[in-house]
């Protein structure tokens, strides 16, 4: 470490710089403390797994059974149930933490990282609340800040004057708040249903704006995972026949949910999850309520007013609240200057599995759009290839830091 001022300071980090301590980057700690390679791991928030800690409500849980969101060499506890809640799943990234002991920097925002060309290295910045400000400098960069680093809010005309509640599902912990209110959910992905569902248990009004097509599955089928069952079929046909016999099976259990005003995309559930990254919503309920009528399905939003929303088949609907089920999105490009590997949407530009390795020693991780699962499995590439580079340069006596410190400088 070389210190020089009070309010900046550089730091040599021998092994590589993992930015996020989500559980991306908590599988690639893991896979490096087991090689003994050291690495500095960087959170802008103040605890491990942000997202799922101070960003979800408090109904939810796994949408998968337990055994496809583990990460790598730590299985659930077998009391857990096969779909662990959000309290569960916190307390097992809390414990691989413990058990792999990684201590993550908190409260420190990246602000930019850039390969130096003159001395092939990276320099990442970043910045404390208190406005201290710190240079990394290192051969590999791990960007771990996954899919959904930032909230996504549209601007819809006259939302300004509306003068109702109006958060992000984010901020959505449970329908406690809004008993009787009429409240407009923005969005019919996993979050929007679940979200609907939870505010129909607290006596809620919900109605869940469906702009466009979304295929809805249920999350078991004969007492069987969905999803596993799935993965199961994929081994031995073509994925083109799974999305057929999935969309059977949900004919056949779901019913037609083109008369609830659902309708489903003309590719399957699958294939648009692989190519769009569109996850298929998994039933736990919601469906029921909207077939009852409990949740009501509106169109597009044109425009909003003083307690109303008018949709775009020229609806009106007096309301309460607003609740903004509209997603994430990576926030790569804002600190991240490279061109090369990600695109400006902040995700690889290489498909999976081709996507978690650039050049001059930079990595992403949890960008598969496959779940804990894909993330574990990019995880362990990660951390065996600079293992193995690792130990090559160790084997050589070739560590870099003697040969690089004349491009360390302040800033």
């Amino acid at each position: 470490m070389f210190s020089f001022s009070d309010t900046g300071r550089c730091v040599w980090v021998n092994g590589p710089v993992i930015v996020g301590a989500g559980p991306s980057g908590l599988a690639v700690a893991a896979g490096l403390k087991e090689q003994a390679v050291p690495f500095v791991i960087l959170d802008r928030a103040d605890c491990i797994a942000s997202l799922w800690q101070k960003c979800t409500y408090d109904r939810l849980k796994l949408h998968l059974p337990k055994q496809f969101c583990q990460l790598p060499k730590f299985p659930f506890p077998d009391h857990y149930p096969e779909y662990p809640n959000k309290k569960q799943f916190i307390e097992y990234l809390e414990s691989y933490a413990r058990h792999f002991d990684i201590n993550p920097q908190f409260n420190e925002t990246v602000e930019s990282a850039k390969y130096d060309e003159a001395c092939k290295l990276w320099r990442v910045k970043t910045i404390y609340p208190n406005g201290c400000e710190v240079e990394y400098i290192c051969q590999w960069l791990v960007v771990a800040t996954g899919e959904n680093a930032e909230r996504v809010v549209p601007e819809i005309e006259g939302l300004q004057n509306f003068g109702g509640d109006v958060i992000h599902a984010c901020d959505y912990k449970s329908g406690e708040n809004f008993r009787g209110k009429r409240v407009v959910v923005v969005g019919c992905g996993n979050s929007g249903m679940e979200v609907s569902l939870d505010l129909c248990h607290h006596d809620a009004k919900p109605s869940m704006v469906v702009r466009s097509s979304v295929h809805v599955l249920p999350r078991e089928v004969f007492g069987k995972s969905t999803f596993e069952l799935a993965m199961s079929m994929l081994k031995w046909l073509p994925l083109w026949l799974v999305d057929k016999i999935l969309l059977v099976l949900a004919w056949m259990i779901l019913g037609n949910i083109e008369k609830c005003g659902l309708k489903r995309p003309s590719v399957g559930p699958l294939e648009l999850k692989n190519t769009q990254g569109k996850t298929p919503v998994l039933d736990i309920g919601a469906l029921e309520k909207i077939k009852s009528r409990e949740i009501k399905v509106v169109p597009g939003i044109k425009k909003f007013s003083c307690g109303m929303v008018e949709f775009v088949n020229g609806e009106k609907l007096e309301i309460d609240a607003v609740v903004m089920a509209t997603g994430y999105r990576s926030n790569v490009p804002y600190w991240l200057q490279e061109s090369e590997f990600f695109s400006k949407n902040g995700f690889p530009k290489a498909p999976f599995p081709n996507g978690w390795k650039g050049k001059e020693g930079l990595y992403a991780v949890g960008f598969t759009m496959r779940g804990l699962s894909g993330a574990s499995a990019d995880a362990m590439k990660i951390s065996k290839d600079i293992g193995k580079v690792w130990k090559e340069d160790l084997n050589q006596k070739k560590q870099k830091v003697p040969t690089h410190r004349r491009c360390i400088s302040t800033f």
